[in-house]
This record gives C-alpha cells, structure tokens and sequence, in this order.
C-alpha cells in the first residue's frame, strides 16, 4: 500500500495525508487583504482532501509584493481575513500554512495575464496602478521587461529580517500551523542566494557563505518567535540551471545549514532567473529533493509537474520526499486527492469525501456500475 496517505508528523503538526497545496499567486488582492475570491479558492482544497494547503506568497512589506494585487502581512488589518480562511481549512480537516516572502527586483510586476515584466503605462492607466523601485542585492535588472532595482544598502539587508518576524507573529495570530519562507524562484531571498543575481562585494555577496547570510538571518529570527511546536519550511530553487548559477550541492549546504537553525521541511523546487534552460517534465523535480533529504537529513516537499496519482505515491513510497505539492494539477483537478484514492485502489474512497458530497458520489459510482 501507498504511504500518500499516510499521516505525517513535524514537530506537534500532523497532517492527515502527504498531499499539499502549493502556494499560488492568484493576483487578486487589494492593499494585500485577502477577499472572498481567497477564501473559495483555498477552501475548495479542503474538501477535495489535501492534508495542508499553502497560502499564496505573502509579501513582509508593500514593496515585497510581486504585483499589486498580492498578499501583504505588512499590517494587522490583513490579519482578520486570512484567519477566516485557517478557520474554514480546519474545519474541513486540512492544516494550514502560509508562504511569506520579499519579491525583490522581480515586483513591481504586470498581472500575468496582461503580460510579463514590471507595470506599463498601459497598466497605469487602465487599472489605475503605479510601479514603485524595487530592490535586489545589486542593481541589476531580471531582463529587459523589467526595471532595473535598487542595490540594496546594507541598512536596509539588515532591517529585513524585522519584516519577516513581524509578518510571522501575523500569521501566528491568523492561526496558521505550518510558516513557509520564501526563497526560489528568482524572489529576493534567492537572488542573494545565486551569483546570477548578487554581484555584491560586502559580506552579504561574493562565496557561498555571504550568499547564504541573509537567507540564515532570516530564518533564524522567524525561528525566535515562531511556537517551537510549530514547524518551519522553506522553499528553495534547489538548482538555477544555468551554468554558474546555484546548483544542488550548494541546496545541500543550504538545507544543512537551516535544519541547524530550526527548519523542519525544504520545499524542493527549481530556477526562477530569466534564461534557465531547465525543461519541465513530468515529475523532473522530485531526484533534486530525494537528493537533498538522503544527504542533509531533513525532511522534503517534492514538486514540479507531478500530475498522477502513482506520480505522487512513486514520490513518497521511494524515500525520495516526505510530502508531494502541486499547483496547477490542484487548480486542473481541486480534487485529486479524492480521485487519486480511487484510482490507487480505495474501494471506499468515497468515504473522504464531505459528507454533503460523499454519499452522491457513491450513488454516481453505484449508477455507473449497473
């Protein structure tokens, strides 16, 4: 049998099945509340049976949005709605978690639907948006559609962290059980992690280790103030793909370096610069992360095109990760859980389902059957 449903354990958290909800950005947000179009969004997950869902990158600070209609908890007013939404999650059997992060020289962004790179006149003008200078460990633009940031000064690296533990004694108060920090994807924290991004001279720049310091500080601090009962992830880019960038053994060092520091579960994914040639493929993502558990030690989160249920068992039954994410396959199928039960042999899968729901689904399979 299967371990994907199986329960899992970090620290006092248990969630009742390896399947999770990857944080995803839904660009919806107006002075970073969360709204209705959230708390469907997210809720709709609960029932379709995943163990945890992940609210969306949540930026420390306005300017740390990726967009102007991201998530803030930069103020206690944006508090309030997102515990509705840890409320609705619990009642419906799944744990909670929250990803928060700094956009870095990749905010000040279009919606992705408008198009990519930093807002337009157009944008201004007809959604009534204004960019504001984003900021990055060197002055040093993600490509040509996007604006060239601000080199950070070292003031304002070392006021960072502050943001983060704020943002984090926030989302304790919303109720959430599990906090991510942010830090793949070509986001701040990973463009001072990979010398694609940092040309920095100080001691927040050049080697491996002054990449690694800002990232470090940050956790260290969330880590202060975050229950002990309570685990911390983070997500990382455990590879860039380009040819000098980050690749996986400085993941590995990475990943030692934060279980010592109190992080409980690294969230494997991958590349966020312009240029990568790294190609998706089905499940291409989960080596990296069975790579990074055998040789830090630590707990990790596979994901990256894991689309079928014997995909996401094949993940967890060979060690390779703890807990398996998707996005768009849970934005394809809110329910796949349910449905991957089924498929992998549950004859009673429909007894998972809510209770409003299971009993119809039963019928509709009793029907089919003759």
């Amino acid at each position: 049998m299967t371990q994907l449903f199986t329960p899992f354990r970090l620290r006092d958290l248990t969630v009742q099945n390896r399947l999770v909800v990857s944080p995803m950005c839904q660009y919806s947000a107006t002075d970073g509340l969360a709204n209705e179009h959230h708390y469907v969004h997210l809720g709709r997950f609960a029932l379709g049976g995943y163990g945890l869902v992940m609210v969306e990158a949540t930026a420390v600070v306005p300017e740390g949005r990726i967009t102007h209609g991201c998530l803030g908890l930069w103020t206690d007013a944006q508090v309030a709605p997102l515990a509705r939404i840890v409320d609705y999650l619990h009642a419906n059997g799944a744990k909670a978690g929250i990803q928060i992060g700094h956009a870095g020289r990749k905010g000040s962004s279009r919606l992705p639907w408008r198009g990519v790179g930093t807002v337009t006149p157009q944008d201004m003008a007809e959604l009534g948006v204004t960019p504001w200078t984003t900021r990055a460990p060197s002055a040093i633009a993600e490509s040509d559609a996007y604006a060239e940031p601000a080199e950070m000064t070292v003031a304002e690296i070392e006021a960072l962290p502050a943001a983060f533990v704020a943002a984090a004694r926030r989302a304790l108060a919303a109720g959430f059980d599990i906090i991510e920090i942010h830090a793949a994807h070509g986001y701040l924290i990973n463009e001072f992690l990979s010398p694609i991004a940092n040309r920095r001279g100080d001691a927040y720049g050049g080697g491996r280790e002054n990449r690694m310091r800002l990232a470090l500080a940050v956790v260290e601090r969330v880590r202060e103030v975050w229950p002990a009962e309570k685990p911390i992830s983070v997500r990382i880019s455990s590879v860039d793909g380009h040819e000098h960038g980050w690749k996986i053994e400085d993941s590995v060092v990475l990943a030692c370096e934060l279980k010592a520091r109190g992080v409980d579960l690294i969230d494997c994914s991958a590349s966020g610069f312009a240029g990568s040639p790294l190609k998706p493929a089905p499940s291409y993502l989960v080596p990296l992360a069975g790579r990074i558990r055998q040789e830090a030690g630590i707990a990790t989160m596979a994901v990256g095109l894991i689309t079928t249920p014997e995909a996401a068992a094949d993940a967890v039954d060979s060690g390779r990760a703890d807990l398996v994410a998707m996005a768009r396959q849970a934005l394809n199928d809110p329910n796949f859980p349910h449905h991957a039960r089924a498929a992998l042999g549950d004859g009673e899968a429909w007894t998972h389902w809510p209770v409003q729901a299971g009993y119809a689904v039963k019928r509709l399979q009793d029907a089919l059957m003759g």
